[in-house]
Parts: structure tokens; C-alpha cells; sequence
């Protein structure tokens, strides 16, 4: 009988390799088509492999925790459908099935440890593995019967008790030997390192520092709050940027150095560097050129809840053209961020202070001053072009009715 090998396919754009986080079957088990079998942590996401056959699980390769490659097998299915064509003897047959029948009698079923037809998210699956949580016993509220992270919260708190994973305290040690604590450098942590070496290494980094003062632009938006069209900063920052990398092209590009030439990109596709449990997730708010301020403000934050809870799809990870990082609500003065290669230039805001400002009539106010870094490619763009990107910038941010003119 042949067997089904199920491969770590390539399930991410430059996806060389992933980590076995859990299975949902073990061998012996019957699985239906598209029921999930694995749970893959890759650079960029955790992903689902689902079963591409109707069939019995014959064997697994690896244990959760081990790293593998794309197009390793991590396990067989036999699906019923190729059968020996020789002619066996009533003997040999009455002892295969003898064989059968005592294999059924020794092993040990635990039903209720399996997922087979439940639909969940793999974040929604980690939340009841974290709880003790037979997810197999939920009923599902989202659509076509999906478990979701609320009805597993619902579970839990109807459940009683079930108690928050408890971190165990450190047992007291006479002896003088001291075990350092260790932190797996691997998947998106050990990605994150990769790209950001080559990014060093492969670009001439240059950094130029501004002030830019959101005065205006704080109480404009808080008075569109008052009108109950509740905008960010930060989605004023994106339109802002995208009509200045319309103005300066130059920094909404890419080298091809093998080609010896340099990319205009058409399109602005700004990726927001989010900071999440898993570490630095890039997802791509794409085409802001074409979208309103509360278009953008929506999706950018359907975008930084989904890289929070690790429920990033591979193509909203794609096609960035330019990046930020909004790290002002974390405190800072200033940095020098690393490009995301192979873009041109990442724009860093930083912590916004009141400070005290001489304005241009002589009189002094105090202001609210933000902070920016702009980090570029110094082989496609010059020290005078980020000054001219970056004056562009602060006009639009510091007079927003010229920015709103802009969308007109």
C-alpha cells in the first residue's frame, strides 16, 4: 500500500524553513481533506498545514520544536486507495487479521485529545492549549460553525475552574553552579536578525534627524473626535507621506543592483512596524494613494490587531515600498531605524514633548514637538533629497489644511 508524504511546503514569499509548533493528529488517527494536521511557526507567521487527502495517519517524522525545511515530509497518510493486487492464502489472511485485531485491543484511544473537525485560527488554538482547554468541546459562533477567541474565553469562564497558566517560581538552589536562562533564537526572532544584517551590510545607511510640531494637527484631530470621526496622528502621518513620496519618488524605490538600475515604484505601500509578542511584524498598508483618511485608519488597525495576534496572511506581508515605526507612544527621543530591504528609506516617530517655542512674530508658546528620523539608501538618494522629503513632510503635518487641500 502506498503512502501519502505531506510536505512543509513553501507557505511564505523567501520561506526557506519553519518550526513544528503542534500537530493536531497522531498516528493511528483518520483525518478528512483540508483537516488541519500541523501547526507551523514560520519567519513571518504561524500557519496551518491541512490534510490534502481523506486517510489514516501512518507516521510522523518530527517532534514539536524541531526545525525543518520546505519540502521535508512531516507525515504519511495512507489513503486507502492503492491496494496490493496479490492474492493472499486463507491462511495468511486469518493471521493478518489476527494481527489487526490484537493491534486494535492494545492501543489506547483518547478521543477527546484530538482536533478533527473543529475550524479555529491557530491563535484561537494556542489560547486553549495555554487554558487546558479541549478545544473539541467548543461550539463554535463564528462563521460555518468557526471556534473563535471569545467563545473559548466564554468556555473558559463558564468552565469552572480553570485557572490562568501559573508561571512556576524558582526553587531555591544551595548550590553555587547558576543555569542561565535560555531564549530560543530561531523563526521570526532569528529571521528578524537575518534580514536586519544584510540590510546593514548591503546598504549605506545615512540618517537625517527633524522636528516637526503637531500642534495643529492634535487639535484638529481632536476636533474630528467631537464629530465622532475619530482619526490617529498616525493615519494623517501615512497620507502625508504618501503625497510626499508622490512629490519625491526617489524614496518610493528600490536598486536592483544586478540590473544596474533603479525602480520608481507606481504604487505607495507603506508597511507599520509592529511590535508584537513574536517579535517585529512589518504588515503592508497598500495602495494609500488611493484611499481616505478613514479608510486607512481602519485598515491600519485591522492590520497592527491581526501582526498582534498572529493572524497575518502571507500577502498582507508583501509589496512594501516604504516603512515606519511609530515608537513614540513607547517613549524616545530619537534613533536611527534599519531600512527594510530592499526599500529606500524607513521613517521613525518619536516621543512628542511639549516644549517652549519662539514663534516667528517673537512671542514664545508652548508646542507639541514630535521628533522624526529618516534613514535612506545613500546609493539611490542624496543627503540634499531627504532634507527636501523630509521639509515636505513637516509642511503638510504642521498646516493640515494644506494636507486636506491635497486630497481634494
Amino acid at each position: 500500500m502506498k503512502h501519502l508524504d505531506v510536505k512543509f511546503h513553501d507557505i511564505g514569499e523567501g520561506m526557506t524553513e519553519g518550526e513544528i509548533l503542534h500537530y493536531f493528529v497522531q498516528v493511528g488517527d483518520e483525518v478528512a481533506v483540508d483537516q488541519p494536521l500541523v501547526e507551523m511557526q514560520t519567519d513571518k507567521m504561524v500557519a496551518e498545514i491541512p490534510s490534502p487527502v481523506a486517510g489514516k495517519v501512518v507516521a510522523i517524522h518530527f517532534k514539536p520544536g524541531e526545525t525543518i525545511t520546505v519540502g521535508t515530509t512531516i507525515l504519511e497518510i495512507d489513503d486507502g486507495k492503492e491496494k496490493t493486487k496479490r492474492q493472499t492464502s486463507p491462511v495468511v489472511e486469518q493471521q493478518s487479521k489476527k494481527t489487526i485485531q490484537q493491534e486494535k485491543d492494545t492501543k489506547t484511544f483518547t478521543p477527546t485529545n484530538r482536533i478533527n473537525h473543529v475550524k479555529a485560527a491557530p491563535y484561537t488554538r494556542k489560547i486553549a492549549r495555554e487554558y487546558g482547554v479541549d478545544i473539541e468541546q467548543i461550539i463554535g459562533t463564528g462563521k460555518n460553525g468557526r471556534v473563535t477567541e471569545e467563545d473559548v474565553y466564554n468556555f473558559i469562564n463558564k468552565d469552572q475552574p480553570i485557572e490562568e497558566p501559573v508561571v512556576q517560581k524558582p526553587v531555591e538552589n544551595t548550590q553555587l553552579e547558576v543555569v542561565p536562562d535560555i531564549i530560543p533564537f530561531k523563526g521570526i526572532r532569528k529571521q528578524i536578525a537575518n534580514n536586519l544584517s544584510y540590510s546593514v551590510q548591503a546598504i549605506p545607511h545615512v540618517t537625517h534627524f527633524e522636528e516637526v510640531d503637531l500642534t495643529n494637527l492634535l487639535e484638529l484631530s481632536k476636533e474630528l473626535k467631537a464629530s465622532d470621526k475619530q482619526i490617529s496622528v498616525v493615519a494623517f502621518f501615512l497620507k502625508a507621506l504618501a503625497i510626499a513620496l508622490r512629490d519625491y519618488p526617489i524614496f518610493n524605490a528600490e536598486l536592483d543592483e544586478e540590473k544596474e538600475v533603479i525602480r520608481l515604484h507606481k504604487g505607495v505601500n507603506i508597511g507599520l512596524a509592529t511590535d508584537t509578542e513574536a517579535g517585529l511584524l512589518v504588515p503592508v498598508l497598500k495602495n494609500i494613494s488611493g484611499k481616505s483618511l478613514l479608510q486607512i485608519q481602519t485598515e491600519m488597525k485591522d492590520l497592527i490587531k491581526k501582526a498582534q495576534q498572529g493572524k497575518l496572511s502571507v500577502d498582507e506581508m508583501k509589496n512594501g515600498t516604504f516603512t515606519i515605526s511609530n515608537v513614540g507612544p513607547l517613549g524616545g527621543i530619537g534613533a536611527t531605524p534599519i531600512i527594510n530591504h530592499p526599500q529606500t528609506g524607513i521613517m521613525a516617530f518619536h516621543k512628542t514633548k511639549k516644549t517652549p517655542v519662539i514663534m516667528d512674530n517673537g512671542d514664545m508658546e508652548v508646542r507639541n514637538i514630535m521628533n522624526i528620523s529618516l534613514s535612506f539608501d545613500h546609493r539611490v538618494a542624496d543627503g540634499a533629497d531627504s532634507v527636501r522629503f523630509t521639509n515636505r513632510f513637516v509642511e503638510l503635518i504642521e498646516q493640515p489644511n494644506n494636507l486636506l487641500i491635497e486630497l481634494v
